[in-house]
């Protein structure tokens, strides 16, 4: 019960109300008078919702959000949207761990095939399979697996922002920048890898790479642990990136600049990251929504490949984005993984997940076999069935995994995956920024770790050491997250 309305009186500057409770006699008014007035003031305070339940209650319990002393109604949009995640299916909230492994997991084995891709003597089942082999190794189904853990993070990241108070327009400028970052990256990458005309070029390809990621580190680097480099530091991280965008040259004479090739890695999850967000919110975060944008990219992804379309010009370009829409098969499996695991709904009905689990994974595999005969299994022409398969094969490892984390109560957890796991785009990011280091100063690794198994283990080794750096970055605030 209030005790104190004179002063909730006076913040709204309602003296008429203090002169009538001045005014009335005995001591039970005044207590009446003072509970229904308390009452009332409490019904109309701000960050209150239609429950009554208040925002700042909510955001408690958002995961790796720090509190603040003031409200999140006092955020633009704030009151108007602080009862919209009541109109989407509620996830359960918190942070989750089989999630966080399984990402920590994918960039570590990330990072070790990208080492072995320089490694001789290795067999085939460790390296990628040609384009029209009509097969794929583990090391195909690597990228994918980062794809499936993109989409599984997306209905948490929205929900999230949606209960500090972004509308809708706020989400949908968010998933824009954050893929056009990634877009923006990857593009630059790509052509650092190739397509350059070193002769042409006013400094080193290396020196060049490596001030793409000082660029990239400007615009959306902190460190301390802080808030990100002000406004004056990132924009001239983007004068950066134009400068050198003007300094590359090109073709096989150098009279060419940058263009997009195949978009680089980053690109192409930003592009696959920009569609199932896109239909997340499209389908207004319910599973059959997700699930129907899913079979939509896989019956976009086909028809590319069909001879009527490919002899149709105006067709042809229609659909020439399949590779994009094969890459979103991969996120929205993920994002419908998401919701059938932690729906808030769920938790009463964990003894049946793996039942849902396995017939979700049986479908996707079935669809993949369907569609093989006509459409090779191939991870460099991202045909449907090879995305498919590697969804299949997603489910039921994260199915595993949240069984033994979730339904066991064990952990994988040792101290170098929590740091990869909450700064993996800083752990991809640095193998690559090493590399370049090492070129620009014409260093090399030894021979004996370039081939057979010496090269496999230094493959491991590498990316542990990798996992350390990042662990002794985060603890220093160094942070890079678009």
């Amino acid at each position: 019960m209030p005790t104190r309305p004179c002063c909730r009186l006076a913040r709204h500057r309602c003296w008429r109300c203090c002169g009538l409770l001045l005014r009335l006699e005995g001591r039970g008014l005044r207590q009446v008078f003072t509970q229904s007035l308390g009452a009332w003031l409490v019904a109309r305070a701000p960050g209150r919702d239609s429950a009554g339940a208040s925002v700042r209650h909510e955001q408690a319990h958002l995961p790796c959000l720090p509190m603040s002393s003031s409200s999140t109604s006092s955020r633009p949009h704030a009151q108007s949207m602080t009862s919209q995640p009541a109109a989407w299916p509620a996830l359960r909230s918190g942070r989750i761990l089989a999630i966080d492994i399984f990402r920590a997991l994918t960039v570590l084995v990330m990072i070790t095939v990208n080492t072995w891709g320089g490694v001789a003597g290795l067999p085939a089942w460790m390296r990628h399979m040609p384009a029209n082999a009509d097969a794929m190794s583990f090391v195909d189904a690597v990228f994918p697996a980062f794809l499936f853990i993109v989409g599984m993070s997306i209905p948490f990241a929205l929900q999230q922002r949606q209960r500090l108070g972004d509308s809708t327009l706020q989400l949908q400028l968010h998933v824009l920048q954050r893929a056009l970052g990634l877009v923006l990256i990857g593009v630059f990458m790509v052509n650092a890898e190739g397509g350059f005309h070193a002769a042409s070029m006013p400094l080193p390809v290396a020196a060049w790479t490596l001030l793409i990621y000082l660029a990239a580190f400007l615009v959306w680097g902190s460190l301390r642990g802080g808030a990100p480099f002000g406004r004056a530091w990132r924009w001239a991280g983007l004068g950066l990136f134009a400068g050198l965008a003007w300094l590359y040259r090109g073709g096989s004479e150098g009279q060419s600049g940058m263009s997009p090739q195949w978009w680089g890695i980053l690109g192409l999850i930003g592009w696959a990251y920009l569609i199932g967000c896109a239909v997340y919110l499209l389908a207004r975060g319910r599973l059959a929504g997700v699930l129907l944008g899913l079979l939509l990219s896989v019956a976009y992804a086909t028809l590319h490949w069909l001879p009527a379309v490919q002899a149709s010009p105006g067709l042809a370009l229609v659909f020439s984005q399949n590779g994009h829409f094969a890459h979103a098969v991969l996120v929205l499996s993920g994002c419908a993984t998401a919701l059938l695991f932690y729906g808030a709904q769920r938790d009463s009905q964990r003894a049946r997940l793996w039942r849902w689990a396995l017939i979700f994974a049986a479908v996707l595999a079935l669809a993949a076999a369907l569609l093989r005969p006509e459409f090779k299994v191939s991870k460099i022409l991202a045909t449907p069935s090879w995305a498919l398969y590697c969804a299949a094969a997603c489910v039921l490892i994260f199915a595993a995994l949240a069984q033994w984390v979730d339904g066991w109560g064990r952990s994988l957890w040792p101290a170098l995956l929590e740091p990869v796991a909450a700064h993996p785009l800083l752990a991809y990011l640095i193998p690559f920024v090493i590399g370049a280091a090492m070129s620009w100063g014409q260093l090399g690794w030894p021979s004996l770790l370039r081939s057979g198994a010496p090269g496999v283990l230094a493959g491991v080794a590498y990316a542990l050491l990798v996992a350390g750096l990042v662990k002794w970055l985060a603890a220093r605030g160094v942070r890079l997250r678009i």
